[in-house]
């Protein structure tokens, strides 16, 4: 009686909300996949002026290359002009970065932490001075940039967004799987989401790094007033909730550098999951008024986005716990060895599923995969469901816990030549 009319009708339940909230996300992945690319023309194209602008703490092993690859761009150096904020620092990143040329501000505060607090201290004095600049271009000092960056995102820029996000890969794929399982997300994302969103005429989010962001919107926002663990997201959720829209710029390439040890990874990611549960507290009715009244779905898609699947999945196995503990108390051997099948089960599936994604981009972006022999590539595919698999702690454990920003130590010191040059060869 137990089993047949609760359990059961909570796991059809689960299966169903699990459906409607990520299958779109599948349909993104087929219409990539069979759909050819349209070309947006532009009515009033324009040589814009970007402020390109560096947060840092204490990276003065990585930042020089940032900033040598934004002097090696393509596009005019005149319509360029690079701020540094050296926020809280205790090395020579602000001497290093005056010396290659950058506009330096030295920032220190202890009691507003954060490349949030540091952003809206910079946009605050840009715009009392009346800076010139059409557009901002906001990186981490660990990046590194292609050469045609700046003049891909200039031509997605005149399509008029309130923000444009880029492509996002990763200087150091082939370190481990964990550096792997973070670039491979971010390829997905960047191909399998973004892009999918530009070409459907939605809304994109905007990932941390490599992000352009359009004069009115910082006159708009007075600065930026997003200062939440995921300030990126909150920024994303709360452009969408506003009726504005982000862009994606799908040739605009910069090269990040992924955490490679477990403790780092778990610190970041603890950091992202109470960042999704804070905006989930801000946004997540606002999000859900305008997908039900006004058919948003940009709103549908954002919600979905950060909306914890976790709980989903932590139900999923709660109740499933709960059948083998019942049916071991009542002797039930039946629904004993039901929950430890089912459970299997499941946990088969979400593999299966996240390998199928992982598989994907792999294939798809292979060309895109830096300096990692092609065994590396495919044991990675491999263990990309166990990285993501270990969100499930993660996200739990970001439920009950203070989590604070804490920085992360960057050290891959490589130029923009030495990471494609070894790809070429």
């Amino acid at each position: 009686m137990f089993y047949m009319e609760i359990i059961i009708p909570i796991e059809k339940s689960i299966s169903i909300i699990f459906a409607i909230c990520y299958l779109y996300q599948f349909f993104y992945t087929f219409y990539m996949l069979f759909t050819e690319e349209k070309v947006q023309t532009i009515k009033d194209f324009k040589m814009n002026k970007f402020g390109v602008i560096v947060a840092a703490r204490n990276e003065e092993k990585v930042i020089g290359h940032l900033l040598d690859s934004i002097h090696n761009q393509t596009y005019p150096k005149e319509l360029i002009k690079i701020f540094v904020i050296a926020d809280n620092c205790t090395d020579n990143t602000a001497k290093i970065s005056r010396e290659k040329g950058a506009i330096v501000y030295e920032r220190f505060n202890k009691q507003l932490v954060g490349k949030g607090y540091a952003l809206d201290y910079l946009f605050k004095d840009l715009m009392a001075k009346n800076d010139d600049c059409d557009g901002y271009i906001v990186f981490d000092a660990d990046n590194v940039v292609d050469k045609n960056y700046i003049t891909e995102m200039n031509k997605t820029f005149n399509l008029g967004f309130d923000a444009i996000t880029s492509y996002r890969n990763s200087k150091n794929y082939g370190t481990n799987w964990i550096s792997a399982g973070y670039a491979l997300w971010f390829l997905r994302e960047s191909k399998y989401l973004n892009n999918a969103r530009m070409r459907l005429n939605t809304s994109c989010a905007i990932s941390g790094t490599g992000f352009c962001l359009n004069k009115q919107t910082i006159i708009k926002n007075g600065g930026w007033p997003f200062h939440m663990l995921t300030e990126d997201i909150e920024f994303t959720i709360d452009t969408v909730v506003r009726g504005g829209k982000i862009g994606y710029c799908a040739n605009a390439m910069i090269y990040d550098e992924q955490p490679e040890n477990f403790k780092q990874s778990w610190n970041q990611r603890l950091r992202w999951s109470k960042g999704f549960y804070q905006v989930i507290g801000k946004y997540g009715l606002p999000l859900a008024k305008n997908m039900i009244l006004k058919l948003n779905f940009s709103c549908f898609d954002m919600l979905m986005t950060i909306f914890p699947a976790i709980f989903l999945t932590t139900l999923c196995i709660v109740l499933n716990l709960v059948k083998i503990f019942y049916g071991a108390i009542n002797n039930l051997p039946t629904m004993f060895n039901d929950g430890f099948v089912a459970m299997g089960q499941f946990l088969a599936l979400g593999y299966l599923l996240l390998f199928f994604v992982g598989f994907i981009a792999t294939i798809t972006e292979w060309h895109n995969i830096l300096n990692t022999p092609p065994l590396k590539r495919i044991l990675y595919m491999f263990t990309f469901p166990l990285f993501m698999m270990t969100y499930i702690p993660i996200s739990i454990t970001a439920m009950f816990k203070k989590v604070e920003w804490v920085p992360i130590q960057h050290t891959v010191a490589a130029s923009i030549e030495q990471i494609q040059g070894e790809h070429q060869k």
